[in-house]
């Protein structure tokens, strides 16, 4: 049975932790050395460790801090504030894929990114998220690793302006990506949302293990369904999340990102019958103006999950 695993707790009572997430920063996306942390600034007193239960051999260089167990590794890194994003989205994630490979974890299947001002237009009056896409996807075409294979991934906003970002990768291949039949894979995207599409998978299927499933909204097909209804929103999200894990009680590490601080407390009372363990929420941007929650979480090895 797999061992990874994501806990909501403070950092000294997990043993070894592969890497840190907090999201309770009062500056711009940074990270840590020693063992390796990724704080994001969403006024959360929420922490995430990942961990495997095995010991962790860390380290950090080129602005990029890492953690890995024989199995797996987990990075992060941060892009400082900038008219432009896709130049330093571009070289942040070469660097960090270079790290992965120097390390032996060429396989990525998870990434979280944390974008400030995502909605906001760039100097050239490109939509953040979309100026963060086409250095992403950049990055993915000159990079070392073989990423055939999209990881699962989640793009939401941070409270300061910059980018901060983490991933998870493996040492042996085998991961598969996850689509959801629902929804246009989002690498398909027309040209409407972008001058690159996003570059990710719905989910991943680890061998052997969890389906880490993306940040998922209320979209079907391409389109942004039910703008501006919150109920109707949430709705449409959990459906999306049951055809990847029909079993949403069985869901772990649920994160639910809600646009309106107004609104988290209705969003709390709709999900939580559905699931059955911790859930976190935070209040910040998304990755579409008009949506209002995404949520995401990891189906346990014993649950089934859809394919599109």
């Amino acid at each position: 049975m797999d061992r990874l695993r994501s806990i909501f707790a403070e950092p000294g009572g997990v043993e070894h932790p592969l890497g840190i997430v907090g999201y309770g920063a009062a500056t711009a996306p940074s990270i840590g050395t020693g063992t390796p942390a990724l704080d994001i600034p969403l006024a959360s007193a929420v922490t995430e460790v990942w961990t495997t239960g095995r010991p962790v051999t860390t380290g950090s260089g080129g602005g990029i801090t890492f953690g890995h167990d024989g199995d797996y590794a987990f990075c992060a890194g941060a892009v400082p504030p900038s008219p432009r994003y896709a130049p330093g989205v571009r070289d942040a994630y070469l660097r960090a894929f270079g790290a992965l490979a120097d390390l032996g974890y060429p396989y990525v299947f998870r990434m979280w990114n944390f974008v400030g001002r995502i909605n906001a237009a760039n100097a050239d009056g490109l939509e953040t998220y979309r100026d963060f896409c086409r250095g992403r996807a950049e990055a993915f075409e000159s990079s070392p690793l073989p990423l055939d294979t999209l990881p699962a991934a989640t793009g939401v906003g941070a409270h300061l302006p910059g980018i901060g970002f983490c991933l998870l990768a493996r040492r042996e291949p085998g991961h598969v990506a996850v689509e959801n039949h629902r929804q246009v894979p989002a690498y398909r995207y027309p040209a409407r949302y972008g001058p690159r599409p996003p570059s990710f998978a719905r989910a991943s299927r680890l061998p052997g293990g969890p389906v880490l499933i993306s940040g998922t909204a209320s979209i079907l097909g391409h389109r942004t369904v039910h703008a501006g209804e919150l109920a109707s929103q949430c709705r449409t999200t959990l459906d999306n999340l049951a055809t990847l894990a029909p079993d949403l009680r069985s869901l772990q590490a649920v994160k639910v990102y809600v646009r309106h601080a107004t609104d988290v407390q209705a969003v709390r009372r709709w999900c939580a019958p559905v699931f059955g363990g911790e859930v976190a929420y935070f209040t910040t941007d998304l990755c579409r103006s008009d949506l209002l929650v995404e949520i995401e979480g990891m189906a346990p090895a014993t649950a089934p999950a859809g394919v599109g």
